[in-house]
Formats: C-alpha cells, sequence, structure tokens
C-alpha cells in the first residue's frame, strides 16, 4: 500500500514530532508499505499565518497515495478519501492553554476570529473521522472530547530503535536530553542544583529552540556557580551518544509543562532500565512514571526536584529497583511497532 503521512514543520526545527514521522515512515517501509513523510512548512507567528497554513493544506492533493495518515494541525486537515489520524496534538492555544502564559491570543475581534476559524475547522473535518482517529496519548484523547465532543482511540508511539537503549552502570548524574525551550523548563533542573544536599550532578544536552534558550541555562550556572554541577550540551547530541549517557546515568530527567505524551525522553530512559524524574503538571509523562515505583512525579520547584535527585542518590538500591519496573512497564503497555502499524493500517 502507497502511504502518505502527513504533518508540518517549522523550518530548521526538529522534534519529537518529526522523529515520529521520519519513525514511522520507516517502519512502514520495514513491514513491506510504500511510504513518504509530506511536510508542510507553518509558523504561527504573525497569527495570520495560521489562517493560510490551513488554507494551504485544505488546497493540498495527495495523488497516488492509498492511505493518508495525518499527525499535525494543520496538516490534517488535507483531504482524503481513505484518510486516518495519528493526532499528536491540535492547536492548543487555541484550547487548553488559552487564558495561560502560553496563549498566543489577545482579546481582539481580528484574534478570536482565527482561534473560531481553528475551533471550527477541527469539528469540520475531524468529526467524519471519528473511528479513524488514533492519538499518541490519553491527554490528547481527553482534550479532543472535551472541546470538540470528538472520539478517539490512544496508540502509543513506540521508539524506533529500543535496541540501542540498555541497561549500563549506576552513575552519579541525572540526564536530560531534549529540545531547550521554556516549556521545557531545564532552567527548573538547574535551579535544583542550587538545592541538592548529595554530589549528584546534573547533565543536559539540545539545542535551544532560540539562542537565549541556552543561554538563559549559562546564566543560571553562573548564577548560581554550578559548574561543577551541571555539564550542558548545548548542541544535537547523536542516538549513539544518547543512548550512552542514559545507560550509565542514575536517572533521567523530563519536566514540561502538560505534554501531550510521555515523550521519546521518557521511553529512552526506562529502556535504558533508569527511573525518570517528571512532574505532576507534566501531561502525559503520567502514563509512564509511576510515583515511587517508576521514578518520581514531583511539584514544579527546583527545591522538590532537588529533593528527588538527593533520593535518587541516597536510595541507590531502590533506583534500581524502580529502573527495572520502568523497563516492565513498557512491556505491559504494549508499546510497540507491530500494534502501532496494525492499527494504522487496518
Amino acid at each position: 500500500m502507497k502511504i502518505g503521512i502527513v504533518t508540518t514543520v517549522v523550518p530548521y526545527l526538529y522534534g519529537g514530532a518529526e522523529f515520529l514521522a521520519d519513525s514511522l515512515r520507516d517502519k512502514l517501509i520495514e513491514y513491506g508499505h510504500e511510504a513518504g513523510v509530506f511536510t508542510l512548512p507553518f509558523s504561527w507567528m504573525p497569527l495570520s499565518n495560521i489562517v493560510d497554513g490551513m488554507m494551504a493544506a485544505r488546497l493540498t492533493q495527495l495523488v497516488n497515495v492509498d492511505l493518508m495518515i495525518g499527525l499535525k494541525f494543520p496538516a490534517y486537515l488535507a483531504p482524503h478519501s481513505n484518510k486516518k489520524l495519528w493526532l499528536l496534538h491540535q492547536f492548543r492555544q487555541a484550547y487548553d492553554l488559552s487564558g495561560t502564559q502560553y496563549d498566543v491570543f489577545s482579546d481582539s475581534t481580528h484574534d478570536q476570529s482565527i482561534k473560531k476559524a481553528i475551533v471550527s475547522a477541527d469539528n469540520a473535518y475531524l468529526r467524519p473521522l471519528e473511528g479513524n482517529i488514533f492519538t499518541n496519548s490519553r491527554v490528547v484523547s481527553d482534550r479532543l472530547m472535551r472541546h470538540n465532543g470528538i472520539a478517539s482511540r490512544v496508540l502509543f508511539p513506540p521508539l524506533m530503535d529500543s535496541a540501542l537503549f540498555r541497561r549500563g552502570q549506576q552513575g552519579d548524574y541525572i540526564f536530560c536530553p531534549s529540545r531547550v525551550n521554556f516549556s521545557k523548563r531545564q532552567h527548573l533542573l538547574v535551579e535544583a542544583m542550587q538545592y541538592v544536599k548529595t554530589s549528584v550532578k546534573l547533565v543536559l544536552a539540545g539545542v535551544g529552540d532560540v539562542k537565549d534558550d541556552e543561554h538563559q541555562i549559562y546564566r543560571i550556572i553562573e548564577k548560581y556557580r554550578l559548574e561543577g554541577k551541571v555539564t550542558y550540551y548545548d548542541r544535537f547530541i547523536t542516538q549513539q551518544e544518547k543512548a550512552d549517557l542514559f545507560a550509565d546515568c542514575l536517572a533521567g530527567a523530563y519536566i514540561p509543562y502538560d505534554e501531550d505524551s510521555y515523550g521519546y525522553v521518557a521511553l529512552e530512559c526506562l529502556h535504558s532500565h533508569k527511573p525518570l524524574i517528571t512532574c505532576t503538571d507534566s501531561g502525559g509523562t503520567d502514563i509512564v512514571v509511576v510515583n515511587g515505583e517508576t521514578g518520581y512525579r514531583v511539584e514544579p520547584s527546583p527545591q522538590a526536584l532537588a529533593e528527588a535527585m538527593d533520593k535518587l542518590y541516597e536510595e541507590r538500591k531502590h533506583t534500581l529497583d524502580m529502573g527495572e519496573s520502568g523497563f516492565a512497564l513498557i512491556e505491559k503497555l504494549g508499546i510497540n511497532w507491530d500494534t502501532v502499524i496494525g492499527r494504522l493500517t487496518e
């Protein structure tokens, strides 16, 4: 079968959503299909770009494609006679992020009309797909039902190559690889290091969405004189580097604000048999982080994060046990490619 994966991208940014699209393509090919990723460039600033992006998606014609799989707004609005969604997220600023510090819409008539257009398009073009909408997490499914009244099924995304990640030594550092930005909240992890009482260390890896995201990390390190406690690789590390750093860490950390899914970082950590620190408001990470069993879910404050880090360092046997429990949980949840490919192509 010829399958077109349709998604959007902010030019020159590459994160978990882009990795998922490429992984899905490669796995579909591995399972015997012809597959390609069709990417629409998209930027929401200025806000008029949103309407342009929606129109571009609606005008997209996928010729010579037997099945379309839509991933992200507004690309999932593209028409096709045989269409399924593996919905990663809607345009959240029109929904659950409305009225929060992450909102991009003012109270002006212009901005509110754009927000209304987003919701109207989702209602009009997603509702007919009920029964063919999968999401990457319970959070996304709940949001779609709460705001749009549209039912969906959760289909957990696996790692592209889980065999790359392995159990190594139990080191003395917490490892957090991710794009660096305000909502991923690496700054809280760095600030936490001024409060730790043990010799635990922190290793960050990732490029900032903008350069000031990276500069903020360095400013905090300098302000609190944390050069001996924090290492920051301000670049894209290779998958092998990431696997090696996870293999020998004490634990992983992933503390985004209200993330839709558990994130690849969480799976990479658990596949490395290491527990994960996350926050009580991090959203979908609660699927794989059972507090005290596969990691710690703490309040999003430097002090609470520091306490969790110290506990992992001091209670090293329990830390090992939590890592093993996390790996077992992945198996229990059935997070694998056989399930994903079967559901999307059935």
